[in-house]
């Protein structure tokens, strides 16, 4: 069989291994997704066990999810690395390949663009977005949006330094595309946008939005990359000043799905999957 799992710390309450399993039904192929908890300083020999305790069962540990707080990890761990998952500087999913090398990506801003344009039908070419957020969160997903075709990035982050880090690593992608991308203080953002991202932890703590509604376009779309109660705050937020509210539920199939055609070749239903996980959550 082959086995792949999620690994983090907390990992309990992970949805990844009923996503892979409907993805696993749904494009009939054999495999087993299970939840590993690592131990904090120890990923590397988690990544280890997992795949020798598969080969002395006989069965074959083909790859894994990171959550956190190991994607720092896992990309040092890797032997190859995408481009996308270069820049984020985090792994989010690791492809053991037969060779024994490992195999490292990043599929967060992926998963979160294919929501937008696919499920929440909102176009990204051509589009202002705002990015709340300098954080592994925002890394994950700038480099992809990037590739969407926006016009226009701002980062907006508390500590404008990390921002600008984030840009600057981010500028000659931005450049390839002929983005504009900028870095800019939370209270200090310029300008109204179309589509504003929350990569902050604000909605997991509860604070309050970090930024002012101004930021708003009447019918701009708002995305909190929380899912939940936890983004409730924000949408509710949005939706009072005229936006359009939506959590990270869909990102999370849609990055998962990423996943499973790294793994398997097969390009899961993802839209089938997130709409009957949104149907069971409600």
């Amino acid at each position: 069989m082959d086995l792949y799992c999620v690994m983090g710390n907390p990992v309990e309450h992970s949805r990844s291994p009923r996503i892979h399993a409907r993805f696993a039904e749904l494009c009939g192929q054999q495999m087993d997704y299970g939840r590993r908890l690592v131990p904090v300083g120890a990923f590397a020999e988690g990544v280890a066990a997992f795949r020798r305790e598969a080969a002395e069962r006989g069965d074959t540990a083909r790859g894994c999810n990171v959550t956190v707080p190991f994607k720092f990890d896992a990309a040092a761990l890797a032997d190859r690395t995408s481009e996308r998952a270069v820049l984020a500087q985090a792994v989010n999913t690791l492809r053991f390949e037969a060779d024994g090398r490992i195999h490292a990506d990043n599929t967060d801003g992926i998963g979160l663009v294919n929501d937008i344009v696919r499920n929440a039908g909102v176009p990204l070419a051509g589009r202002e977005l705002l990015l709340i957020g300098a954080g592994g969160a925002a890394a994950g997903v700038l480099g992809p949006l990037l590739d969407a075709g926006a016009s226009r990035i701002v980062v907006a982050n508390r500590t404008i330094g990390k921002a600008m880090a984030l840009v600057q690593r981010h500028a000659a992608l931005a450049l390839r595309h002929g983005c504009t991308l900028e870095a800019w203080a939370l209270d200090e953002v310029p300008g109204d946008f179309d589509v504003v991202v929350n990569a902050t932890a604000s909605s997991l703590a509860g604070d309050a939005v970090p930024v002012r509604a101004e930021v708003l376009r009447p019918g701009a779309l708002a995305v909190d990359l929380m899912y939940g109660p936890a983004a409730a705050g924000f949408m509710a937020w949005a939706e009072a000043h005229g936006a359009v509210a939506r959590d990270g539920l869909g990102m999370l199939v849609e990055q998962a799905a990423e996943a499973f055609e790294l793994w398997r070749g097969v390009r899961p239903p993802a839209a089938e999957v997130l709409a009957e996980l949104r149907a069971a959550l409600s």
